[in-house]
């Protein structure tokens, strides 16, 4: 029975719609170790961007009911503070913030460092996400999506690696999270025209690209920051039922809604990542999860981006951001102190 069991769901996962889907989440959690998140995260601080809404929402929520204390980092005052009066209610964790951060703006991100100062971080989730039917242009001269997911987020990590580290050294550890998307996984990476200059824009495409670049660039992350116990993690949370959801892929939505996990089940392996002792006890190549297991970064053939793309990458988010600096290999180092 054993055999039969481990044989049916390598099938149902190899089928994707039995794997993202509720009863995929359903199938893997009952390999959860519980104890994994019988946890009291009372002392440690937690920003979650885009933390209004969907998987966002809910990780913040998960982590206050552990006694983080999170910052809610949203876009919207009105949104960041009806959800921030809802998860007060919810948790009565009096250590919720309302932070208000635009990460698809350099300037918002400065001005949101500059309010932290030097604060300790424990974790910092990259959650914010955008998914648009039409080609839209940041205040930087960057497209929407790619500010949001990429530029915007790498800019921010930058920015508080020395808060992260702050922590890391008091507290033994810290973690940085980045939310993909297994949308990524249709998509090879493509650095000919992130912009949209010269081809029809599609939303959902530059939507996936943006996601397989976070992947790729939380493996460099994790690299650069190797031997300072901060630990960088991706995952994705399968199809989950949010507003992004419904909003952006009515059809999809329509489709799939009886079978979509909730937020609360997507955001699962986000708070395991960012809470639980045994999301660090992987090789240093296993930084890609899905419900909380390591997972495959390139299941599909000719996606994998080659070694020459993945620097181009870096390079090119760290001229986006200003960061390009002065040594002789041409890469900037994030700052220790």
């Amino acid at each position: 029975m054993g055999l039969l069991r481990q044989l049916t769901d390598r099938a149902l996962d190899a089928s994707v719609f039995f794997s993202f889907d509720r009863s995929g989440f359903e199938r893997h959690s009952a390999a959860f170790d519980p104890l994994d998140l019988d946890l009291d995260l009372g002392g440690r601080r937690c920003l979650v961007t885009g933390a209004n809404s969907g998987i966002g929402r809910s990780t913040a929520l998960q982590l206050a009911e552990l006694g983080a204390e999170v910052w809610l980092l949203c876009r919207s005052q009105l949104r960041g503070e009806e959800a921030l009066d809802d998860l007060l209610l919810a948790t009565e964790n009096d250590m919720l913030r309302l932070h208000l951060v635009d990460v698809s703006s350099f300037e918002s991100i400065r001005e949101l460092v500059a309010r932290i100062g030097d604060a300790p971080i424990d974790v910092l989730v990259h959650n914010a996400g955008v998914l648009s039917n039409e080609r839209v242009l940041t205040e930087d001269g960057l497209e929407l999506a790619w500010a949001t997911h990429v530029a915007g987020p790498f800019l921010l990590s930058w920015l508080l690696t020395p808060n992260l580290r702050a922590a890391a050294e008091q507290k033994g550890e810290s973690r940085l999270i980045w939310v993909s998307s297994g949308g990524m996984y249709t998509q090879r990476l493509d650095l000919s025209d992130i912009g949209w200059e010269s081809k029809d824009y599609d939303g959902v495409e530059a939507y996936a690209q943006t996601k397989r670049a976070q992947v790729i660039l939380a493996d460099r992350w994790n690299r650069e920051l190797a031997g300072t116990d901060v630990f960088v993690r991706s995952m994705h949370p399968g199809w989950a039922d949010t507003p992004a959801v419904r909003d952006s892929l009515p059809r999809f939505w329509r489709f799939t809604k009886n079978r979509l996990r909730t937020p609360r089940q997507g955001a699962d392996t986000v708070v395991w990542l960012a809470a639980s002792a045994a999301a660090t006890r992987h090789a240093e190549e296993e930084s890609f999860f899905f419900d909380r297991e390591p997972a495959p970064q390139y299941p599909l053939p000719g996606t994998r981006e080659s070694e020459e793309d993945r620097e181009e990458l870096w390079r090119l988010v760290l001229e986006q951001t200003g960061l390009y600096g002065s040594p002789s290999d041409g890469v900037l180092r994030p700052p220790s102190s």
